[in-house]
């Protein structure tokens, strides 16, 4: 009877996948701005009742970001929204729906660029009244520039010492109005590199991403993921399912930087895959289905069979949870292909 007992709780302890969280990336709520990164009020109005209705929990990104750096168990079926970009609309628009709701958020701004007054973005006045109304305000770089990599003409240091500049400055900033200073910051167009990431984390500050996936205890705290949600990206059936997704539990990234120096390039994870059947993990490079190379029981890689084009682009990987009916697990890695 024992041994019975012991191999029913040693099944349970292999198969219970990790508690996830999930976080959504929101730019404009309007009616009359750029479809792919707008969604109508009405569609916001729509995901944060589909929230409610499921008895998802809503957490801040503070709560979210302490128990990922004390090592504590995610909330499961949790939610942080977010926003990027500054966009006054997140203040005349946005924000009365989600206090209608009671759920937190955060903003991500570029201070510079508020002050320059680059488009139809939020005043110092309007940040400061969400700041003392309970909005977390943190970092999207000073100018919302292109982080990546050096400009033509410059080298690797004067690269990193601007950057450097751009992600302190803007935190001066934001605490200056705000007196809030999380040191998260949030890459521009979702653009990071290793050497990019390896400064982040120099500085102390977490890394957060626009790259798909589900956050867990083993999530890079310099590579964050987040689901965007606007777009084509608004439609309920498709954000009901990435909000059922769980965290591929990655022990080792092998040729993971997105700034890429072949092309195709090849992605190796070694991960634990004890709550998935190997054949079923499918990996994707646009609408080309990938099928993974195990290279042992822990380690796979997948290469596209045609070049990247110039610019972003995604591998995203994904295999059913055996133990959490309807949930999926899903890795995305960003490229960046600067040729």
């Amino acid at each position: 009877m024992k041994t019975l007992v012991l191999c029913f709780s040693l099944f349970f302890t292999v198969m219970l996948p990790a508690q996830a969280a999930v976080m959504l990336i929101y730019h404009h709520v309007a009616t009359d701005t750029p479809r792919v990164t707008s969604v109508t009020p009405a569609e916001l109005r729509q995901h944060l009742q589909h929230l409610k209705d499921n008895q998802f929990q809503v957490i801040g990104l503070d709560t979210l970001i302490a128990q990922l750096k004390q090592g504590k168990a995610v909330a499961d079926n949790a939610v942080v929204i977010t926003f990027d970009d500054s966009y006054a609309n997140n203040f005349t628009t946005a924000h009365p729906i989600l206090q209608e709701f009671g759920y937190p958020y955060t903003i991500f701004i570029s201070p510079g660029s508020i002050d320059k007054g680059d488009g139809p973005l939020l005043s110092w006045q309007q940040v400061k009244q969400m700041s003392d109304d309970g909005v977390l305000v943190a970092n999207h770089a000073m100018w919302h520039e292109h982080m990546a990599q050096p400009d033509a003409g410059e080298s690797k240091s004067q690269w990193l010492e601007r950057m450097r500049q751009s992600i302190l400055s803007a935190e001066d900033k934001i605490e200056h109005y705000t007196g809030q200073r999380h040191q998260w910051l949030a890459y521009p167009y979702g653009e990071y590199s290793a050497a990019l990431e390896q400064l982040v984390e120099e500085l102390g500050f977490i890394g957060i991403g626009q790259q798909s996936g589900a956050i867990g205890s083993t999530t890079v705290l310099t590579r964050i993921p987040r689901y965007p949600a606007a777009g084509v990206y608004a439609d309920i059936k498709s954000l009901a399912q990435k909000l059922r997704t769980l965290p591929f539990q990655i022990t080792h990234y092998h040729g993971a930087d997105p700034v890429i120096t072949a092309n195709p390039p090849t992605l190796s994870l070694t991960l634990k895959a004890n709550d998935f059947v190997r054949s079923q993990l499918q990996c994707f490079a646009g609408s080309e289905v990938l099928t993974p190379e195990w290279l042992d029981d822990d380690t796979f890689t997948v290469t596209a069979s045609k070049a990247l084009g110039k610019g972003r682009a995604r591998y995203n990987c994904t295999a059913p949870s055996l133990s959490k009916k309807g949930y999926f697990y899903w890795y995305s890695q960003p490229w960046l292909n600067p040729r």
